[in-house]
């Protein structure tokens, strides 16, 4: 048996959405005021994923319907437009249970998703590496086994009953325990899989933390921020590289690093990584942490936002919720306010940066603010950086070449075979010195 083969009968034959004509359906709190369209995140995800949207349906309601969502009356007035526009996927932009699902297609006898579900075909398309795979298998996975007794059909007793002739068996020898019946079975290899899937991506986060480890002399600098924001074409026009970049959801998955020369002699890394959006799964974010290693141990994150969107500001809030769920929300920001080119007046933009004053507008399309941008990466660089004097052996090459890249070197003097030097220098810098070079000495003022 092929080893994704539980993958894929777990995640539902007919999850793809492309080519379908969909029908988009949301229910709204009752009283609150939408002054947006309630499903254009969810029409943009749709796109995304290769459906044509060709209509929408909303309710507003006090509570979920626990059975279909949105009731009976309104779930046959989605029947019949389901009908009348030869709608092939009916999509939620509300978590369904499995029950929900099941009741609503019996219904409108259509194959019926919800958002989550939509996300990870996306996601399943956008993979390109085997990290990337192994990582959107297992979200997958953890979000449809529960799931499994709403997908299958097949949950007769099978242990038993197929007699000597073993008819009805499925599974093979050793696959079976005594009265299990198909539903359990498939739980129970599924399970296998997920654990399986768990230890390859543990395995791959502690490469991953090795590989950051590694890299430790360079400063290193993650972009973050909302999916479809701009991270990737401001990555290829920061460092001249060739990330995949385009108008559309999730196209990044797996992280790439690149060096980004600041002009100021020094060079820094710079990691792209996965775009969050709102409500995002936290199975998805636990799948996906090993890719985010580079934005977890980061010295720098550049929140980088899409100031054109009229979400802007929720969209800010859904990234710091992701950020403080993976426990970075400390760590040190600066947030970029991208795609002012796009902005039709400033209205927009003057209502952003009185929410976030220090927020820089920045065009990564046509290069607007970049030059504004790497100045602050630059100086909050510098400003982490303290004077001091160390004294180090003459012959200790590796570590005075470290010395000449990483740090400012003001004074320099030479003693018994040794080189007393007063630098300006990076707490990081200063720990990866001491990793490369054995005597270093600290030369404390009153010393000198």
């Amino acid at each position: 048996m092929a080893k994704n083969t539980f993958a894929q009968a777990a995640a539902r034959d007919d999850l793809s959405v492309r080519q379908e004509r969909a029908l988009l359906v949301k229910v709204l709190p009752e009283g609150r005021v939408q002054h947006e369209d309630p499903l254009a995140e969810l029409a943009e995800l749709a796109r995304s994923a290769g459906a044509r949207v060709v209509d929408r349906a909303y309710q507003k309601r006090r509570s979920l319907d626990p059975a279909t969502c949105v009731g009976k009356g309104k779930l046959e007035e989605i029947r019949q437009r389901v009908d009348a526009n030869e709608i092939d996927v009916v999509i939620f932009d509300n978590d369904l249970s499995p029950s929900q699902i099941r009741e609503i297609e019996k219904v409108v006898g259509r194959k019926v998703i919800d958002r989550s579900e939509l996300i990870l075909d996306i996601f399943a398309t956008r993979a390109r590496t085997a990290e990337a795979r192994l990582q959107v298998e297992l979200a997958q996975l953890e979000y449809t086994a529960p799931r499994l007794r709403g997908m299958w059909t097949h949950l007769e007793r099978i242990a038993g009953a197929g007699g000597a002739s073993g008819a009805g068996m499925v599974g093979g020898v050793g696959t079976r325990g005594p009265g299990e019946s198909q539903i359990e079975i498939d739980r129970r290899l599924v399970g296998k899989r997920i654990a399986f899937l768990r230890q390859k991506i543990d395995a791959i986060q502690r490469r991953r933390v090795r590989e950051v480890t590694a890299r430790r002399e360079f400063f290193q600098i993650s972009l973050v921020g909302y999916t479809n924001a701009g991270k990737s074409t401001l990555m290829n026009a920061l460092t001249g590289s060739a990330a995949p970049a385009a108008d559309r959801l999730f196209m990044t998955l797996d992280t790439l690093t690149r060096k980004w020369g600041l002009g100021s002699g020094r060079d820094v890394l710079l990691s792209d990584t996965v775009g969050f959006i709102r409500d995002l799964p936290h199975h998805l974010v636990a799948s996906f942490r090993a890719t985010l290693e580079e934005a977890i141990h980061a010295d720098l994150l550049l929140h980088v936002v899409d100031a054109a969107n009229p979400d802007a500001l929720k969209q800010i809030e859904a990234v710091r919720s992701v950020l403080c769920d993976l426990g970075v929300d400390e760590l040190p920001a600066l947030m970029l306010l991208n795609k002012i080119d796009a902005l039709p007046d400033e209205t927009q933009l003057t209502v952003l940066q009185a929410r976030h004053p220090d927020a820089i507008p920045i065009s990564a399309q046509t290069g607007k603010g970049l030059d504004v941008l790497t100045a602050a990466v630059d100086a909050h660089m510098r400003g982490l950086r303290r004077e001091i004097t160390l004294s180090i052996d003459a012959a200790a090459g590796k570590a005075l070449s470290f010395l000449e890249r990483f740090a400012d070197i003001h004074e320099r003097n030479y003693e018994d075979g040794r080189v007393v030097l007063r630098v300006s220098i990076s707490p990081r810098a200063l720990e990866h010195l001491h990793t490369i070079a054995a005597d270093v000495r600290h030369i404390e003022p009153a010393d000198e």
